[in-house]
């Protein structure tokens, strides 16, 4: 990160968050996804620098911020307030604007449903989808435990640097599986379905904008990419015939969209704040 930024830490339920402010306008906070960190974000957050008063972070156990005995959503969750809490004691101009990725994207719609005054405007990007079933169903799951195994073995050739991430494929894997209920409302372990992310955007009456990946897992013909991209764009449709007042941008990418489309996504999130 290139421009004049201010540092400081915020400690919650004994993890230790590193938070970096930068930037002038509006204030928007950025939430990094699941195995993301801010420094991977670092391109995302100098352009959009130009226009905001950018405020970023490192979810526990990402990064620099402190490893912890538990990870969970609740816990993730617990982390951000905390974060949002010490942004405004340290004074904004107004409501911010909330943008998250992926599982931050999760993460502010929740925040956002359990205090509406609180925010301005929701930038979702390529997460928070009421998809109309788990991604991971048993069949999958020995391919994501292979899949997270190798990034659990990668992320240990990185350790000690800004993109570090120091849960284990276990916790990776055991996070997914809560996210997919809290998605979809299904948990196919004890049979219960139940109302999902769509109960938390029925409580939200803030602007929201999605940014979305047409081929969120990838453009193969093969394997569990069509499934996973079909889940995808049928969970967007079900939550605008429900919530038609949320705008739903699509990206020709994949869900490495923050990295790999910087100019677009940047000039998504600028067009609607």
């Amino acid at each position: 990160m290139t421009m004049d930024t201010e540092q400081f830490t915020v400690r919650h339920d004994g993890v230790t968050i590193p938070v970096s402010r930068g930037g002038s306008g509006r204030t928007l906070v950025l939430c990094p996804g699941l195995t993301s960190t801010q420094a991977e974000l670092g391109e995302l957050i100098e352009v959009l620098r130009r226009d905001f008063d950018v405020v970023s972070f490192d979810l526990r156990g990402h990064g620099f911020s402190s490893a912890a005995d538990r990870y969970s959503f609740e816990a993730f969750l617990g982390d951000f307030a905390a974060v949002l809490a010490e942004v405004a004691r340290l004074g904004m101009s107004s409501a911010p604007v909330l943008a998250g990725h992926s599982y931050g994207a999760d993460l502010i719609v929740h925040y956002a449903a359990e205090h509406p005054d609180s925010v301005g405007e929701l930038v979702l990007i390529d997460g928070a989808n009421p998809i109309p079933a788990p991604f991971i169903t048993a069949a999958d799951l020995p391919g994501f435990r292979a899949l997270w195994a190798d990034l659990a073995a990668w992320q240990r050739s990185i350790s000690g640097t800004p993109r570090q991430v120091l849960l284990s494929a276990q916790e990776i894997l055991d996070l997914n599986l809560e996210l997919d209920v809290l998605r979809s409302g299904i948990d196919l372990d004890i049979d219960v379905v139940g109302p999902g992310i769509l109960d938390r955007y029925r409580k939200i009456d803030r602007p929201i904008r999605m940014i979305m990946a047409t081929s969120m897992a990838g453009d193969s013909g093969e394997g569990r990419a069509p499934r996973h991209n079909r889940l995808w764009r049928t969970g967007i449709d079900r939550l605008v015939r429900e919530q038609p007042h949320i705008s739903v941008c699509w990206l020709d990418a994949t869900h490495a969209l923050v990295v790999d489309h910087v100019p677009e996504v940047a000039r998504l999130i600028l067009d609607r704040c």
